[in-house]
């Protein structure tokens, strides 16, 4: 137990370290070269993988089921919103990964300051996505289908479904019709063990990120007003800035 809560603060502290030193150095660069997306130089690479890599094992993400990709470009979007200021909420990082089937808990809600996992669990793709699999995905309004890439958590309000919470897309032509598309987090009776054992899948929702009816309300207290929210699959691209000059293999 003793060297568990050692690693946990040697990993926190290395993460708080590579992230401060990640967030000088492309300042610094923005104001030498006058551009707005930059990476950090490569002698400070291996520093923040390094970092990346052992905060996702002291979590014990793969373990888990959150793929080492997803991971990684969770990370680098979530700094560059802590970088630009984005963040009101920069503690909190929620990654929904779409490579896993549906009867999955493939939710990770993660207070990265602590190294602690709040939340995993089940949560719904659109119907037009896929059944158990995710495969499609699409930014127009009617689609029915999720959207990929980095949002950030908005205001809640109570409306047909229950107590939901806004999502801001961040992504060009990826998820910024998110809004109009009214995509929220919201509890539904579907996301459940119940219907896993019924059919083999949860159910799904017409676009939105739908968690289990039971947990809605604690997930949205704690991602709401301002936090990073990513969404992950195989077939993310993500577009600038969240774009890594070297992306994951």
């Amino acid at each position: 137990m003793r060297l568990s809560k050692l690693l946990l603060f040697i990993g926190l502290s290395v993460f708080v370290i590579a992230m401060v030193s990640w967030t000088i150095t492309s300042i610094a660069s923005e104001k030498n070269n006058g551009i707005g997306t930059v990476s950090a130089p490569a002698s400070n690479e291996k520093t923040e993988d390094d970092a990346v890599q052992l905060m996702y094992d002291s979590l014990e993400l793969d373990e888990k089921g959150l793929s080492r990709d997803a991971f990684h470009y969770a990370i680098y979007g979530f700094k560059k919103l802590q970088e630009k200021g984005q963040l009101q909420n920069d503690s909190i990082l929620t990654v929904v990964d779409f490579d896993q089937p549906s009867y999955k808990k493939r939710m990770y809600v993660i207070d990265v300051r602590n190294l602690k996992i709040l939340f995993h669990t089940l949560v719904a793709h659109g119907k037009n996505t896929g059944k158990e699999i995710a495969q499609f995905f699409s930014n127009r309004k009617e689609s029915h289908q999720s959207s990929l890439g980095f949002y950030l958590t908005d205001v809640t309000y109570y409306g047909s479904k229950g107590y939901s919470l806004k999502l801001k897309g961040l992504e060009k032509g990826v998820n910024d019709n998110a809004m109009r598309r009214a995509i929220v987090v919201h509890g539904a009776p579907y996301v459940s063990e119940s219907y896993i054992d019924e059919q083999g899948y949860i159910g799904r929702s017409l676009g939105c990120p739908a968690v289990p009816a039971e947990l809605s309300k604690p997930i949205i207290q704690t991602i709401k007003n301002g936090s990073c929210f990513f969404v992950y699959n195989k077939k993310y691209r993500p577009s600038v800035p969240f774009r890594p000059e070297a992306e994951p293999a």
